[in-house]
């Protein structure tokens, strides 16, 4: 616990609580009676133990909580649930492994996608918890080779097939809580999203990994950490590497998304001290999203991917992104800034006044990076507006250096040096849709 800090604040001046400077992983010991599955007859011979699991973890609820422990082998499972008072620690030579059989995922309502609707429930699902820990050095992994091979078949016969078109549980899922702590974990080969928070406040993500191939046999939609609708959250000293976004800012999407109770903002949200390998985008915010303000991306090391801050504008959905400081950024992608309509599954559900989205109060500071393009970004006046971005201490050397301020309104640009290079290195980067 860091103490007498100077007092921060969020980008529109709102303190930042002393709760986002408490990095303290509780040992195994502070998490209550332990419930180690090797004790419980559950197997670890590749066969799926999910009513074993399910089991243990309802015997730890009813005899007044405490932690399900997984060591010494791998345990492969379909759907958990986890009650409030119910831990997870997966020790060093742990693993708990998702069933390549989607139907030991049983369907349920869930979120996903920026809706709540009828689909498949993931590994770990976490409802209406207070206080809730994911802890240890072990892995969870979610099989998804499998899943991914049928999701590239079923693209290559109909492009047009959306995400859910193929069946594929996530690795985590927690909503409706609160103090959640995931730490130290490995979380790799997840079918879908890797973790998902939703309608959570307070969660801490302390030196976890989240891994999935971006080579190969890809894996699509394998976002690290899919933040919807949550306030108060941290993600600091983890490794993301996935073949998607490393933090998506999500919250609901289509034309009404601003008045529909299962959506909600993104507020006060900070990621800092941590390392990228590849992914999509370090910091997304969309494509289902409609506010996210207060977001702080700093300390970051980017080895390699598409976009540093993508900021994806939905035509068909309301949205506002405000007041993001992205400061203290090291590395190269494709592109520094992306900013573009967003029109994958449009649908404006035939309103006809839908009103201007806006992106404004952007601070970009401090920052050495290697890219493609510096400035892709597409102005659209009848879907969105831009304003109030502040860029300052950059250095940026690009492919495409182009540069149009007037494209956002009151733009400060201060000590920002561009150095042309000759060649391109992301042929296949993602730009618009």
């Amino acid at each position: 616990m860091k103490k007498d800090l100077k007092q921060e604040f969020f980008p529109d001046g709102t303190p930042v609580d002393e709760w986002f400077h408490d990095t303290e992983i509780p040992a195994l010991s502070a998490l209550g009676r332990e419930y180690r599955l090797k004790d419980y007859d559950i197997l670890s011979d590749g066969s799926v133990q999910t009513e074993k699991i399910q089991r243990v973890i309802n015997l730890c609820k009813e005899s007044g909580g405490g932690v399900i422990v997984v060591s010494e082998g791998t345990y492969v499972s379909g759907a958990l649930y986890f009650p409030d008072s119910v831990n997870l620690y997966v020790a060093k030579d742990g693993v708990l492994k998702g069933s390549e059989n989607i139907a030991d995922f049983p369907l349920c309502r869930t979120r996903i996608e920026g809706q709540v609707c009828t689909y498949f429930p993931a590994l770990i699902n976490v409802l209406h918890s207070d206080g809730f820990t994911i802890a240890g050095s072990g892995v969870i992994d979610g099989s998804g080779q499998g899943y991914w091979e049928k999701f590239w078949f079923r693209r290559a016969w109909n492009p047009e097939c959306t995400n859910k078109d193929e069946q594929r549980p996530r690795l985590l899922y927690i909503a409706y809580s609160r103090n959640v702590l995931i730490s130290g974990v490995t979380f790799q080969n997840s079918p879908f999203w890797t973790t998902h928070i939703y309608k959570c406040d307070h969660v801490k993500y302390l030196s976890c990994r989240m891994l999935s191939p971006h080579e190969g046999i890809k894996g699509p939609s394998t976002d690290a950490i899919d933040i919807d609708a949550c306030t108060d959250v941290l993600v600091k000293n983890c490794y993301l590497a996935v073949n998607d976004d490393a933090v998506a800012l999500k919250g609901g999407k289509g034309p009404w998304a601003d008045t529909d109770e299962n959506n909600g903002p993104n507020e006060r949200i900070i990621v800092e001290d941590c390392e990228y390998g590849f992914v999509h985008g370090c910091l997304t915010i969309g494509s289902e999203s409609v506010v996210s303000r207060n977001i702080i991306l700093r300390r970051i090391r980017v080895n390699t991917g598409y976009n540093l801050l993508w900021m994806k504008f939905r035509p068909d959905t309301p949205q506002c992104y405000e007041h993001i400081l992205m400061e203290d950024i090291q590395g190269k992608a494709a592109h520094f800034l992306n900013i573009n309509p967003w029109r994958q599954f449009y649908d404006a559900g035939g309103r006809k006044d839908l009103p201007v989205s806006n992106g404004r109060n952007v601070t970009i500071r401090n920052c050495q990076f290697d890219c493609d393009i510096f400035f892709n970004v597409r102005s659209d006046e009848e879907h969105y507006h831009l304003s109030d971005f502040v860029m300052e201490n950059v250095s940026v050397s690009a492919a495409d250096i182009s540069f149009d301020q007037s494209l956002i309104e009151h733009f400060e640009v201060h000590d920002v040096t561009l150095t042309k290079k000759e060649t391109s290195e992301y042929k296949d980067a993602v730009t618009t849709l």
